[in-house]
């Protein structure tokens, strides 16, 4: 089965940064529709940023919009995101997920429309 393994979470102050790392196993980050979400205690799932299939511009939040920028690195594998300018707001999981790879439509969607998780990495920004 896909396998998709977050990492790069950690404890930083407001205004620094964070690159979390996703490296997908069993499945192809070329041409395929993936992203990152997110959850804090007591809230509900959000999507942070995905890529369009077909556009070379992806998505965001636009709680996010600006400070986050999510990039392929097609030789590792690997989706990133880049969290710059961190607000106390931004804790939460963060979680890496990705749609079916014979999906071909929009991206962007819900939690429940895509089909792969990993296991999430902790954020945690404080004031």
């Amino acid at each position: 089965q896909v396998q998709l393994v977050e990492s790069g979470g950690g404890s930083v102050q407001a205004g620094g940064s964070l690159r979390l790392a996703c490296p997908a196993f069993r499945y192809t980050v070329s041409n395929n529709c993936m992203g990152w979400f997110r959850q804090a205690p007591g809230k509900e799932r959000e999507g942070v940023a995905t890529f369009y299939i077909g556009d070379i511009i992806p998505y965001y939040a636009d709680s996010v919009k600006g400070r986050f920028t999510i990039s392929r690195d097609v030789a590792k594998n690997t989706v990133y995101l880049q969290m710059n300018s961190l607000k106390p707001d931004d804790t939460a999981m963060y979680y890496c997920a990705a749609r079916r790879s014979a999906y071909r439509g929009v991206c962007w969607g819900q939690p429940a429309d895509f089909d792969y998780w990993g296991q999430g990495t902790q954020v945690t920004v404080s004031s």
